[in-house]
């Protein structure tokens, strides 16, 4: 397959993918993909930067838009949007107890765990299936030793774990800035 060829398949398949989102809101750390369905926020996705840009197609959305954009500008700003009901009963209870952390702190996965009555494993495949993200902070749950994970994957010093990395120097954590979880 020529270059131009599959240039031209992987525009199609952003093109593809974008269309999934209600809006994409360009962000410092990549994008963020935003669904709606009815009048709530059915999930949000972290996005590299090669997605572009997409007006808020629905009101949910544009407020959405908006909110992440605050949010990018002042680290203290607090969400308020319809989200969907999702997840298990003990995802919701983990992620009702990471939404109460305050900016600019982190708990460990083995905290978090010990306040919902848990094991470190089982908090960190919540965190994992967290359907919003920035919204529900996951990025404020680390390991024991560093970073941890991030958004489900095992990227250990890829995208995702920029994206906490950044999301946590933004709220005044800069010592997570250039850590690494494992040697190159």
């Amino acid at each position: 397959m020529s270059a131009t060829a599959a240039g031209s398949s992987n525009v199609t398949k952003t093109q593809q993918a974008s269309e999934l989102f209600a809006a994409i809101v360009p962000t410092p750390f990549g994008a963020l993909g935003i669904r709606t369905g009815g009048a709530v926020i059915t999930e949000l996705v972290y996005l590299p930067p090669s997605f572009d840009e997409k007006a808020p197609q629905d009101g949910v959305a544009e407020q959405a838009a908006a909110q992440v954009l605050r949010y990018c500008d002042d680290p203290d700003f607090r969400f308020d949007l319809p989200l969907a009901q999702v997840g298990s009963e003990f995802q919701r209870k983990v992620w009702a107890t990471i939404s109460a952390i305050p900016r600019g702190e982190v708990r460990t996965y083995g905290e978090v765990a010990k306040h919902v009555g848990s094991m470190p494993r089982a908090v960190g495949q919540a965190c994992g299936a967290n359907y919003f993200p920035l919204v529900v902070p996951c990025h404020r749950v680390t390991g024991a030793q560093g970073l941890g994970g991030f958004a489900g994957s095992d990227d250990r010093n890829g995208f995702t774990l920029n994206v906490k990395r950044w999301l946590l120097a933004h709220e005044g954590l800069r010592e997570y800035a250039w850590q690494q979880t494992t040697l190159l």
